[in-house]
């Protein structure tokens, strides 16, 4: 992977977080899913506008991976957005208050170390 092909690889890799960030705010707002209020849930997600910037995100993350794979092969590119996972991870830790326990750390850790394989050499 070059280095511009690595700068727009971390863009996708941002711009996915950032669509996990605003997707998991937007559904806070909504509350939990009833069978009661699954319609009004519906059109919360049309109106919620976090869930509109998430969803935002999640398009530009697109073209980016997608304009990667005219350069990129699949087989590392792939795998290698994988990264997301320990963003998503993180983020629920210090953002969202969510607990890490030691066989998520270890996940991560075994993701970090296959991404580092996968674009070193190719």
């Amino acid at each position: 992977m070059t280095g511009q092909e690595f700068f727009l690889f971390l863009l996708s890799i941002a711009a996915g977080t950032g669509g996990q960030f605003f997707l998991k705010t937007g559904a806070l707002k909504l509350g939990r899913l009833s069978s009661g209020n699954f319609v009004s849930h519906v059109i919360g997600i049309v109106t919620t506008p976090e869930l509109l910037v998430g969803l935002m995100f999640y398009a530009i993350g697109a073209v980016l991976y997608i304009l990667l794979l005219t350069r990129v092969k699949l087989s590392v590119l792939g795998p290698a957005v994988a990264l997301q996972y320990v963003f998503a991870v993180l983020m629920g830790k210090f953002i969202f208050g969510e607990s890490i326990p030691i066989t998520r750390l270890a996940g991560m850790g075994m993701i970090i170390g296959g991404v580092i394989l996968l674009i070193s050499r190719d």
